[in-house]
């Protein structure tokens, strides 16, 4: 039979006085489960951004945009982006949420021409810009010269890159950055094709530089 005392039963350390018992180790688990079931039950950590949201009222403003030749005017929560306010406020879904950090370029638009992540950029900082988004490169029924390229090369696959490929591509050739092959893919570096396209998108913006 053995002759250890339980961590309970255990006196306390010499020089301890009069002092309470440290909790046991038994006790302290416990204890901690006790507590942690607690802030789960009270929802603590489990609230949701929208039930956040709810909870207290997030500031808000409006703000007004050209989006592919119409002014629009939106209140939206401060901290919505470019990306959502297109999709989620206008409808317009052909700017794709793919990594939703800026490092994949499926939500690439073009903000008073130049080429942006729409992921990373607030709405409320847009108050008068001019955004061009893959629904405002066509006229009409008529193709624009790159998404008619983009067709001629078969430049995608699955095509859930190509609306900011082709984005990114029109800022490519009018920033001027198409004198060569390795100029395009350097500056459509930020443009992620998983289907590995990339040398029909090259022939397809060369194609509507001209170069071909």
């Amino acid at each position: 039979m053995s002759t250890e005392l339980s961590e309970a039963a255990a006196p306390p350390p010499a020089g301890t006085g009069e002092s309470s018992p440290a909790p046991s180790r038994r006790t302290f688990i416990a204890t901690s489960a006790a507590v942690g079931g607690a802030v789960v039950a009270s929802g603590t950590f489990l609230a949701s951004p929208e039930e956040a949201t709810a909870a207290g009222s997030a500031p808000s403003s409006r703000v007004s945009l050209t989006v592919n030749g119409t002014r629009r005017t939106v209140t939206v929560d401060n901290r919505t982006s470019l990306l959502d306010l297109l999709r989620e406020h206008l409808g317009l879904t052909g700017s794709k949420k793919g990594c939703n950090a800026g490092a994949c370029g499926a939500c690439t638009v073009l903000v008073d021409g130049h080429r942006v992540n729409s992921c990373l950029t607030l709405a409320v900082r847009l108050e008068g810009a001019e955004v061009t988004t893959v629904e405002g490169l066509a006229e009409g029924d008529r193709l624009h010269p790159l998404q008619q390229a983009f067709i001629d090369e078969d430049a995608f696959q699955c095509g859930y890159c190509t609306p900011g490929q082709i984005v990114s591509g029109v800022g490519c050739i009018q920033e001027g950055h198409t004198n060569s092959p390795e100029e395009i893919r350097e500056w459509m570096s930020g443009n992620i094709c998983r289907c590995g396209c990339y040398v029909k998108i090259v022939r397809a913006v060369e194609q509507t530089a001209g170069r071909k």
